[in-house]
């Protein structure tokens, strides 16, 4: 019979290994971002990104962590390059608790194309039925990664802005912003 080395064993059985991440290296940071349409609390772990939220209230502006993990820092990038106009897609891991149901919705978000819009029926279309309108609705109101996971890209059946956790105006600029960079339309102030 033919010797394995380690290396050998582990890639055979790659799909049965299961990391469970050290719990002391999953401290959580907090850290925010002044966007362009108003201030974000960035919350996760070295490994990944869990809440991505607008903070409206200066009370809510508490926390920082300071010394911030590259995840923090690599988040922050691509959310400032988004608002330049030179990201639409991001590619740091994520994490946020919710039902199976919730998942699904979430995970259908993220196939939005950037510049693009869906109504709620569409999404519960999409999630493989349409009378589930109302909790698609509410799924996607839960979403705690704002912009990551692209919530503000569900519109009403006459695509009129309904409901933004963020306030409907930043769902508005955020959906014009997508507009001008996906048809090649930029502004230069």
């Amino acid at each position: 019979m033919e010797q394995k080395s380690g290396d050998d064993i582990i890639n055979d059985w790659h799909t049965l290994i299961v990391f469970i991440p050290n719990l002391t290296s999953m401290e959580p940071f907090t850290t925010f971002y002044r966007s362009p349409i108003g201030v974000l609390r960035i919350r996760g772990t070295e490994h990944y990104i869990q809440e991505i939220h607008f903070v409206d209230n200066d009370d809510e502006l508490t926390g920082e962590t300071h010394e911030l993990p590259s995840m923090a820092i690599q988040c922050t990038e691509q959310l400032i390059q988004y608002f330049q106009g030179m990201r639409r897609v991001f590619d740091f891991p994520v994490s946020q608790s919710g039902t199976n149901f919730q998942q699904k919705v979430w995970y259908e978000l993220t196939n939005i194309p950037f510049g693009r819009t869906i109504s709620y029926l569409e999404l519960s279309r999409r999630l493989g039925d349409p009378k589930a309108i109302r909790a698609a609705a509410s799924a996607n109101g839960k979403n705690q990664l704002a912009i990551v996971v692209p919530c503000h890209r569900v519109v009403g059946s006459k695509n009129d802005l309904v409901g933004y956790a963020g306030g409907v105006w930043r769902k508005k600029w955020l959906l014009d912003l997508e507009v001008r960079v996906a048809h090649g339309v930029q502004t230069l102030f």
